[in-house]
């Protein structure tokens, strides 16, 4: 299972859209019209073979504003983990009793991907998604060619995320059964990337507060660049 894209959410798209771009070296893949139907815009930036996303609400009622308005402001909104066994995953899920919102598929030629969204309650602090793309190397939820755009010169990799949580040993155990992945030490392994889990102590309660970014640059590891009430770490 691997980490191939995570979410964040903002009230103010074009700002954040403009300091994600200027301060990473990031610039737009993709931006699918579908997701007005949920009352969203959003915007989607390669980094590697790994993708960012930026949601805002755009109308009242949507469960991103809802998610701004439970945390306080922007942030962590999302994580999407790469598996080759989707099917086997949600007769799992199902069988332990957790619950699915949304189950999606979108098919262009001979590519596809397909994923399932875990009810929040389940997992806690972000909407958790596995998906399953064929060929695995594709990803329609950025497009077609949203390797064209992977131009960064100053962040290459996505190494880890960390969930901030009240209670991150509970937490910890809700994502090991999520993902089927065994949490030692509140680390989760993924092929590619670690997800750890680490008390709250901003005040704003469960959530995704940071990446870890592998830099181009070795001069710049170890500085943070804070944007959307989130922390990118270079490393």
């Amino acid at each position: 299972m691997r980490l191939r894209q995570i979410a964040l959410v903002t009230t103010e798209l074009r700002q954040t859209e403009k300091e994600i771009c200027e301060k990473l070296d990031l610039e737009v893949c993709y931006r699918d019209p579908g997701l007005s139907h949920f009352g969203l815009r959003h915007g989607l930036y390669a980094i590697g073979d790994q993708i960012l996303e930026v949601v805002a609400p755009k109308r009242d009622g949507t469960t991103a504003g809802r998610f701004i308005d439970r945390r306080g402001g922007d942030g962590g909104y999302m994580v999407l983990l790469q598996t080759v066994s989707l099917e086997k995953h949600k007769t799992r899920l199902e069988g332990a009793g957790l619950r699915i919102v949304h189950d999606g598929k979108v098919e262009q030629k001979e590519t596809s991907i397909r994923g399932i969204h875990l009810h929040p309650k389940d997992v806690g602090g972000a909407i958790l998604s596995l998906d399953e793309a064929e060929p695995k190397e594709s990803w329609l939820w950025a497009g077609e060619d949203w390797q064209y755009h992977a131009t960064s010169t100053l962040v290459s990799r996505i190494l880890a995320i960390t969930m901030q949580a009240n209670d991150p040993d509970k937490m910890a155990e809700m994502w090991s059964a999520a993902t089927g992945l065994a949490a030692t030490d509140r680390v989760i392994e993924l092929e590619d990337a670690q997800i750890r889990f680490v008390p709250a102590n901003d005040g704003r309660g469960d959530g995704l507060a940071s990446a870890d970014l592998e830099t181009s640059d070795r001069s710049l590891a170890g500085q943070t660049i804070h944007v959307c009430g989130f922390n990118f770490f270079l490393v």
